[in-house]
Order: structure tokens, then C-alpha cells, then sequence
């Protein structure tokens, strides 16, 4: 078995393609892919079970001490506070390259039952309408409330469910400079996604958190697509959204950094499906001590997966979304014993279990928000998944 902290460490040559992992990895219990742009993951096999978060540094630090160099903790937290996390100590763990750096061979077509999917949005379209056009009323009522994020889901069904190799496979090559995962989810469940969004990473005392708030819709037009872009990054509604999302990272991470650097404006990215305000925030790590883990705790939730201030935000989703987000807007990814780690958003992603697949999709409300244009970015959203299933938009 190749340790964490031995592949992590060794040269970057020397770590095999990513590829040869994605190849590898088959959905199951205690069975976990990670990809990001620094590198890849494979976890195996159940060492131990870690359902409070809050334990994981003394649960590794005792494996360290008895088995290995330096062990992992891998997998998902929920949105909501006080609920068992998925995460686990695997048996074993692999480690490659990016994947976007493999000689990946084309994605696979959708499976054949893709065509067969039938479609059922939760809440309906007119119903998630109303919703936001109730939060917009209570933020111009209430000035102290100034964000809050909705979701839906669109639940898909069809004989024979997911093919998750199929579906890693081509979510990867939609966006292969983004975070893909497949994870435990409970029971039989498997979460599988494509996150645009990192939440934190630590490498020594370095620390990175790269928010994202603020989207629009891509086209496939390149004049058009270009105007969105422009648009999107002078738009005052999605620049004081983003504003929010920023001021709370810098506010979690100042207790816990030197030198941290927050830019004035946010940089405008791309991913298949959407444009996204975005700001990378960088800082020094204080102490040592604190892991990537404890770090990625502190920002979650962001106001760009609840709102401001969080525990309003967080009573108006349980009044006004009409399902249990589980493990969708939580926090997905891995740590080791040293406290370094990678640890994302729970965006553009998906719980699969049996026949049925359930997608996940949220705008940022705030008082200036049009709820035609709210659904309308949801839609957009779930295009990440309908197209790793075959289809194109929702219905």
C-alpha cells in the first residue's frame, strides 16, 4: 500500500496518470475517488468510520501511531449542523497525477437507459418561483437578512439507475480543471460531482480558499457567451452577492492566518455549464497544529451555500426548500494526519442509489434577485449532470 504522505511527497514524476485511478475505481462502501488539479485520489477499504468531523485528527493521529506514515480521512460532511458526516479512514490509498494531465481516452457515451430517464422536479418550477419571490419579500422587509440560498432538485429515474464509471468519465472531461468526486453516501447511496468550488486546501502552512458566488449561464454562441461574461462581472446584484460570500472567508481565516491576501475585485472563470464570480484568498498558516480539516469547519457553511447571516438564512431554507439537502451544499474531500488536505464545496453534484439519480441545484437570492432568473440559473446548473447522463435540459 502507498501511503498518503509517501505519494503526496514523492516527485511528480514518479506519481502514475491520473487516469489509471479514474480507470480503477468501481462505486461501492468505503470506496472513494477524488480529482482535482493538484492531483488524484483513491481510497479503499474501511479502516474506520468517522461520523463527527470534530474527532478525525485524534482518529488519524491513532492510525498513524499504529499502522502507517501518515493516514487519510476522506469523504463528505452535510449541509446541516448535528448530522453523522460520511467520512471513514480507508485501508488503503492511492495517489496519482491530475487528471487533466492524463492521456484519457474519449468519454464514454452515455448509457443507453439515458434516453429512458424520466424527470421530476422538486419542488416544481412554479412552486420554487414562489419561494424565492418570499424570500426576496423578507429581505425587504428585514435589511439584516441579506442573502439567502434556494435550491431544488430534479429527481431522475430509469431502469438499471447510473452508470457512475460512465458518469466520472465524462463529468471529468466536461470540466478536467475542476474537483470530481464519487463518495459514500449512506446505505447503498453513492455521491457523485463535479465541484467548481474549493473551500481550502493546506499544504504545510500554506492556505488557499477559492470562493465562488455570482453565475450566469453559458452559451453557445461565442459572441454571446463573451457578453455574459462582461455583464456578469459589472453586475452590481452578483458583485454584492460574491461581496458577502468573500467577507465571510476573510472573517473565518483571520484568526487562523498571516498575510492573507484578499483581492479588491473578483476574476471572472468558466466551467462548461456556467461563469462564475470568483476570488482566491491565500494566507499563512499560524499554527501547525490546525488542519486543512479544521480550517474547511470554520468556513462552512459560506454565504454561497446558505446565506447572511447563517443561522437566518439557514431557518428560511428549512421554511421554504421542501426536501433534506443531505450531504448536497456540504463540504467533500480528504485530509491527513500532517493536517494538509483539499476539502470542496458539495456543488453540481448528485445522489445515486438503485434507479433513482438525485440532482442538486441552488441560486443566491438577495433583495434584487427576479425569480424567473433564480430558476432559470438552477436549470443551468443541473446541464452539468443531465449531459453526464445524456440528456440536455431539464424538463
Amino acid at each position: 500500500m502507498t501511503t498518503a504522505f509517501q505519494a503526496q511527497d514523492a516527485p511528480s514524476a514518479a506519481l502514475p496518470a491520473g487516469g489509471t485511478l479514474l480507470a480503477a475505481y468501481r462505486p461501492g462502501p468505503a470506496r472513494a475517488f477524488f480529482a482535482g488539479p493538484s492531483g488524484t485520489l483513491l481510497a479503499e477499504g474501511l479502516r474506520r468510520a468517522v461520523p463527527d468531523p470534530a474527532s478525525a485528527g485524534r482518529l488519524l493521529a491513532e492510525a498513524r501511531t499504529a499502522r502507517e506514515d501518515n493516514p487519510v480521512v476522506v469523504g463528505a460532511i452535510p449541509f446541516a449542523p448535528g448530522r453523522d458526516a460520511e467520512l471513514f479512514i480507508p485501508a488503503g490509498v492511492r495517489r496519482a497525477g491530475p487528471v487533466r494531465e492524463s492521456p484519457l481516452p474519449r468519454p464514454p457515451l452515455a448509457p443507453a437507459a439515458g434516453r429512458a430517464w424520466s424527470q421530476r422536479p422538486v419542488p416544481a418550477p412554479e412552486a420554487y418561483r414562489t419561494a424565492v419571490a418570499e424570500a426576496v419579500r423578507l429581505m425587504n422587509e428585514d435589511r439584516d437578512l441579506s442573502k439567502v440560498v434556494l435550491a431544488r432538485t430534479l429527481e431522475l429515474t430509469a431502469p438499471g439507475g447510473a452508470d457512475l464509471t460512465t458518469m466520472l468519465h465524462r463529468l471529468i472531461h466536461r470540466d478536467p480543471d475542476g474537483y470530481t468526486f464519487a463518495v459514500p453516501a449512506g446505505g447503498a447511496a453513492t455521491l457523485v460531482g463535479a465541484s467548481p468550488e474549493l473551500l481550502l486546501s493546506r499544504r504545510g502552512r500554506s492556505v488557499v480558499s477559492n470562493p465562488l458566488a455570482g453565475s450566469a449561464a453559458r452559451s453557445a454562441d461565442p459572441v454571446e457567451d463573451m457578453r455574459r461574461a462582461a455583464e456578469l462581472a459589472e453586475s452590481p446584484k452578483d458583485l454584492a452577492e460574491h461581496a458577502f460570500v468573500v467577507d465571510a472567508v476573510r472573517r473565518a481565516l483571520e484568526p487562523h492566518c498571516d498575510d492573507l491576501v484578499v483581492p479588491a475585485r473578483p476574476s471572472v472563470i468558466r466551467t462548461a455549464a456556467m461563469w462564475h464570480l470568483s476570488t482566491t484568498v491565500t494566507g499563512t498558516l499560524r499554527d501547525t497544529g490546525t488542519s486543512a480539516l479544521d480550517l474547511a469547519l470554520a468556513l462552512h457553511p459560506t454565504p454561497a451555500v446558505c446565506g447572511t447571516p447563517t443561522d437566518r438564512a439557514r431557518e428560511l431554507i428549512g421554511a421554504l426548500e421542501p426536501f433534506d439537502r443531505g450531504l448536497y451544499t456540504g463540504v467533500v474531500g480528504w485530509g491527513d494526519a500532517a493536517g494538509d488536505g483539499e476539502w470542496v464545496v458539495t456543488l453540481r453534484c448528485a445522489e445515486a442509489e438503485g434507479e433513482r439519480l438525485r440532482l442538486f441545484a441552488g441560486a443566491g437570492v438577495v433583495a434584487a434577485s427576479v425569480p424567473e432568473e433564480e430558476l432559470a440559473e438552477t436549470g443551468a446548473k443541473f446541464r452539468t449532470f443531465l449531459h453526464a447522463v445524456g440528456l440536455e435540459d431539464a424538463k
